[in-house]
């Protein structure tokens, strides 16, 4: 049995689960989400908790055990307390504002880059090179940071790029001059 998938959940008191034909719906005050709960796992409620059950014990089923005990956790939390990633921008130059649902970063080019705001995500920027991205879904929300890290990566020479909040770069000596 799977160490992870046999705790309770806490189902906070401002949040309501519903569960039927293996849909698995929870709505908070930051928004509401819902995932496909696989045949073999059992969600039951009892006052106030969650508890996620193994119909067979398979090498397999036991690591999907824990898998959806911690996504359906995942979403108690993002709906009553929403997910939090900032990111920092490091360079001479780089700029970010939103403008609307569209995010725009100078980052260097000759254009700025602009990305579209996925319906859930609040983006919101702090003097100009800090940015704090907000989402009840976990996963969407590191998909959509992910995205915007790819227009520049950190880069070892000069430590200039997109950076995750308390994120430290390996610094590499550049080239050696000749002696």
């Amino acid at each position: 049995m799977s160490r992870i998938g046999k705790l309770p959940i806490n189902v906070p008191t401002t949040v309501d689960v519903t569960n039927n034909d293996s849909i698995l719906k929870v709505k908070g005050k930051f928004g509401s989400l819902e995932r496909t709960i696989p045949e073999i796992i059992g969600v039951e409620q009892t006052d106030g908790k969650l508890i996620v059950s193994l119909k067979n014990e398979t090498r397999a089923n036991r690591a999907l055990h824990g898998l959806y005990r911690t996504l359906i956790n995942n979403m108690l939390i993002g709906v009553s307390e929403q997910f939090l990633i900032t990111l920092i921008l490091q360079g001479v130059g780089y700029r970010a504002s939103v403008q609307g649902k569209t995010l725009v970063l100078n980052l260097g080019f000759s254009h700025p880059v602009n990305i579209d705001m996925p319906d859930g995500i609040t983006v919101e920027v702090v003097q100009n090179t800090t940015i704090n991205i907000k989402a009840c879904d976990k996963e969407q929300l590191g998909l959509f940071a992910a995205k915007v890290r790819s227009w520049r990566p950190p880069e070892p020479y000069k430590g200039k790029g997109i950076l995750y909040k308390g994120e430290q770069i390996l610094r590499k000596a550049g080239k050696s001059g000749k002696k």
